[in-house]
């Protein structure tokens, strides 16, 4: 399914006081609006994601499931700084006729709300009737809700933060650093530095994961002797050659630090005042074994909202047990699209 583009042909100014001179953000959509505009899902996908939700949240999108195309008009767009089609590094610097490479500018998660507010715009949406964001996507769920609470009426917030944590920003860091230890990186050319990103995304994973995860899925299959070869080893090294067929090491590097200057309460009096601002009803969802939110987290965060309630998915698989319990998931969020 190819995604729609949206052309905003007008500069675009940014947080940090730079300025994208026009934009251009990649989408999907799924279902129709109805006569009332009050079905409209919108989805804030994840760090290496795109805006086809259906390819990498599975038994999502599908008929009685909490994505369903027959009730709801379910929108997902790509985030800036990627790279799958909407404005990034590998997008042409319309001053230079280039890429932008290593001269793209930086980003702020509020940079992509107001990003996506032209979209939902440019798509005649008055209101949204479920935002959803899991991981860092729910960082952009969260700082919307926040930003502009009468346009969202409910909200899925799940394995996510209102702001970014040390570990969480420690964890982006160590992956910045493999990436900057290879050599290519700085070079203008769009396989630069994926050598780097192969051993970041490495890295990344072992937090996803976590113990429970590997030890269930990675364990050797035999009893015989091994010293090389190993499946966690194989597997390490297939996940990082597995991004660098699909993605650049520019839009890793970009989407990093964009997502690790995320703070609802920059300029709001703290976290706790800008989450008081949030109307829409909200479920905030924990993960047990997640590493990187962990569930006392996610209990904090939610003790922070209003109108709030807390559920927990059962699962081995650390924080990528969203995308892999979607029983667990569709049990929890489809009663919040029947309200």
């Amino acid at each position: 399914m190819e995604p729609h583009y949206y052309h905003y042909d007008r500069p675009f100014p940014l947080e940090r006081g730079g300025v994208l001179p026009q934009l251009e953000i990649a989408y999907h959509t799924y279902g129709r609006p109805n006569a009332a505009g009050d079905n409209v899902i919108w989805v804030c996908h994840a760090l290496t994601a795109n805006s086809e939700v259906a390819d990498w949240w599975p038994h999502t999108v599908e008929e009685g499931r909490f994505l369903d195309p027959a009730r709801h008009y379910i929108v997902c767009a790509n985030i800036l700084g990627s790279h799958y089609g909407s404005t990034g590094p590998l997008s042409t610097n319309p001053a230079t006729g280039e890429p932008w490479y290593g001269d793209f500018p930086t980003l702020t998660l509020r940079d992509i709300v107001r990003a996506h507010r032209l979209l939902a715009d440019a798509l005649g949406i008055r209101s949204i009737g479920l935002l959803i964001g899991s991981s860092v996507g729910g960082f952009q769920a969260v700082e919307w809700a926040v930003s502009e609470p009468g346009f969202i009426r409910r909200l899925a917030l799940i394995a996510t933060a209102a702001k970014a944590t040390p570990w969480q920003i420690a964890i982006d860091q160590t992956q910045r650093m493999a990436i900057e230890a290879d050599s290519t990186f700085g070079q203008r050319h769009p396989d630069a530095g994926k050598k780097g990103m192969a051993a970041a995304r490495a890295i990344g994973l072992l937090t996803y994961r976590g113990p429970e995860g590997y030890n269930l899925t990675q364990q050797e299959r035999d009893d015989a002797p091994r010293y090389e070869g190993f499946r966690a080893c194989t597997y390490q090294e297939y996940q990082g050659e597995k991004l660098c067929r699909r993605f650049d090491a520019y839009s890793y590097r970009t989407i990093l630090d964009t997502f690790d200057t995320h703070d609802v309460g920059r300029g709001r009096g703290g976290v706790a005042a800008a989450l008081q601002r949030i109307t829409a009803r909200t479920l905030v969802v924990g993960i047990t074994t997640d590493l990187i939110f962990t569930p006392a987290e996610m209990r904090a965060l939610q003790s922070q909202i209003p109108n709030s309630t807390y559920r927990e998915i059962d699962s081995p698989f650390g924080h990528d047990g969203f995308l892999v319990e979607h029983d667990q998931l569709n049990g929890l969020l489809l009663p919040l699209t029947n309200e």
